[in-house]
Parts: C-alpha cells; structure tokens; sequence
C-alpha cells in the first residue's frame, strides 16, 4: 500500500494569486504584536500563510491560502483578521484523486 502524507496531497492543489488584491489582511499589526501573547495563527493555519517574527510582528502571506478560515476562528479574541473569499477564478483551486 502506497502512503500519502498530507504535503503531498496539498502540492497537487494549485492556487492563482489575485495580485495586490489580497483576501486576508491583519487589521492592526501593532495587536499582534503587543497584545495577542500566543499568535496562535501562526501555527494553526494549514497553510503556514502566518509567521512569527523575532520582533513579536506576525508576517501574513496569503500565497497558497486554503480558505479554510481557521485564521479567523483562532483570532476572535482580538478579531485581528480581516477574511473574505477571494473573488471569482482566484484562490485557491482543489485537485481532487
């Protein structure tokens, strides 16, 4: 039986940047860095778009986004993430088999 691991499921997805129109944005960069203790985005999204920054500063690429929305969920304390869909024939783009 062949195994799977699940990087090499997400490779086959393809995604098609919206450039300079990004579907996510951290509202406030000074919240995650002052306020939010734990950034949890950065290592609850699927996707690795959200990085720690040794200066406390949360870096978000959204490049390979999978929408899933884990990002704002785990932000409702602060509601530090501003999510929406991308627009249409953007984002990301599921291969299924």
């Amino acid at each position: 039986m062949t195994r799977i691991n699940v990087e090499e499921k997400l490779f086959q997805n393809r995604y098609k940047v919206d450039a300079g129109r990004p579907h996510i944005q951290i509202k406030d960069g000074d919240v995650c860095r002052s306020q939010c203790k734990t950034q949890q985005c950065t290592v609850c999204c699927p996707a690795g778009c959200y990085t720690a920054e040794g200066n406390g500063a949360v870096t978000l690429i959204t490049d390979g986004c999978l929408e899933c929305g884990t990002c704002r969920v785990i932000c409702t304390e602060h509601r530090n993430v501003e999510w929406e869909y991308p627009r249409g024939g953007f984002g990301i783009l599921f291969k299924f088999g």
